[in-house]
């Protein structure tokens, strides 16, 4: 390890007589940096002195953090930080999903550079994150660095510091005000910060640190409180899809197709992962009537160096479902109506994609989100568009089942229906519920009404009901 070292010193040992008793410290340096242990007797700091004496004699190194010989080091004193988090990555990179390399990514590039013995001002700061983020806690790239990037690392690797410096209160808070606030200094998304934290707990599991550093509960650097809930200002309006449907249907050449994609979302609340992953042997359109989509995978976008087959788009099992888990959509009359002209307008087979790219391949994330910003910004008037009225293209998905749970949809139905838990489908939706009130207010008015009976004065000389007395009781 590049922090050993066999310049060892010994010095004698110290006494100190004080109020409380006598001390004995044993004092010793490694490579120029000193050390010292306290005992309250002489016989026990002789004993400690001679363990070290043997280990120095022996030709053992001597870490210069700890200043403990090899032998007697901590795990946590052994590994570096570095060295722990590129480890972490190659364990966990077969295991995970393409989208969670990049979140580990992130975290683990914050983490390093709070955990530097100085910082690195020899380099740019932002070839600095990209050897990190981009190379070396990315397992396809990490022999592909350049040589400017590879000697960054390598000046990592010498300056970062052991796994104990989690066992300084300064190093957690350095660590954790890395993963709360973005390069500008600003606060970091809460669900971001949450993310990154449960990277770093992974460090508990491999036994290399004796307890979890990172704080909880009401601590002032615990993690901060996030909202799954979905703002109900996002929501759109049936006369606004219509008017962003037509002028999206209006494109030169993918026009048709983009607008059935955008319609799909809206009458069966699928994902965009899933919904450019759909083919068309996976849908059931009667002519007319209601029909069925039978979603089974989900390609999302997220590069081609995070996936293991090099494409952009990663093939996966649905979101929350055991592999090779489906589960069946209701597919509206209208939008039966709009995928059956799409088949026959494209002259598309069973085993086609419905909403192809232009080339042919998946639909990009980038063409779609393109498309729906600038027909927002064509049908929205400018206070709309700057609003959050359907300002992502997820804002369909959460307007579709908005409406089926306003509309008496059973949640457990439109959990199923939708992929989600019935706990996160109403901690996601609660907030946009409406229109049901009158109805619930006639169903519990009855119920809670009291018997007729005269009032009596209470405290104050407020009125009162009369209490009933307990069944059984004597006046």
């Amino acid at each position: 390890m590049t922090n050993r070292s066999f310049k060892v010193r010994f010095y004698k040992t110290e006494v100190y007589k004080g109020k409380r008793g006598t001390t004995y410290t044993v004092r010793w340096s490694v490579n120029g940096r000193r050390h010292g242990e306290a005992f309250k007797t002489a016989a026990s700091a002789d004993s400690f002195r001679a363990v070290l004496l043997v280990a120095a004699n022996n030709g053992e190194p001597f870490n210069q953090d700890t200043g403990r010989p090899s032998s007697h080091a901590a795990p946590a004193a052994e590994v570096t930080w570095y060295d722990f988090a590129l480890r972490y990555v190659d364990m966990k990179w077969p295991r995970i999903s393409a989208n969670n390399r990049i979140s580990t990514a992130k975290a683990l590039t914050k983490a390093t550079l709070a955990l530097l013995r100085t910082e690195p001002t020899q380099y740019d700061p932002v070839e600095v994150r990209k050897a990190l983020r981009e190379y070396a806690f990315n397992k396809n790239r990490r022999d592909e660095a350049s040589s400017e990037l590879r000697a960054i690392l390598a000046w990592i690797r010498r300056n970062s510091l052991p796994m104990s410096a989690w066992e300084d209160t300064k190093h957690v808070d350095a660590v954790l005000h890395a993963l709360d606030t973005r390069l500008d200094g600003t606060p970091a998304a809460a669900s971001s910060a949450k993310r990154y934290r449960r990277v770093l707990r992974h460090a508990i599991r491999q036994n290399v640190l004796a307890d979890n550093p990172l704080p909880k509960g009401r601590d002032e650097n615990a993690a901060p409180k996030t909202s799954g809930a979905v703002d109900k200002r996002s929501l759109l309006n049936p006369g606004q899809v219509a008017a962003l449907l037509v002028r999206i249907a209006s494109r030169p050449r993918t026009g048709h197709r983009l607008t059935a994609f955008f319609a799909t979302l809206y009458y069966a609340g699928l994902r965009p992962e899933e919904a450019v992953a759909l083919r068309v042997e996976d849908a059931v359109l009667p002519s007319t009537g209601w029909g069925e989509l039978r979603v089974h995978t989900a390609a999302p976008e997220v590069g081609k160096q995070w996936t293991d087959d090099g494409e952009v788009h990663e093939t996966r099992d649905l979101k929350g479902r055991a592999s090779g888990d489906t589960r069946t959509v209701p597919v509206h009359p209208a939008l039966a109506s709009i995928l059956h002209t799409l088949v026959a307008q494209d002259q598309l087979t069973a085993g086609d994609l419905f909403f192809p790219g232009e080339k042919g391949g998946l639909l990009a994330g980038s063409v779609y989100r393109r498309a729906w910003d600038k027909a927002r910004k064509t049908v929205l008037t400018e206070r709309e568009y700057s609003s959050p009225v359907g300002k992502r293209v997820y804002d369909l998905r959460h307007t579709c089942l908005t409406t089926w749970l306003n509309h008496g949809i059973p949640p457990a139905q439109v959990a199923e229906w939708a992929g989600n838990s019935v706990p996160v489908l109403l901690s996601t939706y609660a907030r946009c519920i409406t229109g049901q009130t009158v109805e619930l207010q006639q169903r519990i008015e009855g119920p809670q009404k009291l018997p007729d009976a005269p009032l009596v004065p209470g405290p104050g000389g407020s009125l009162l009901p009369p209490l009933p007395r307990a069944p059984g009781r004597a006046r």
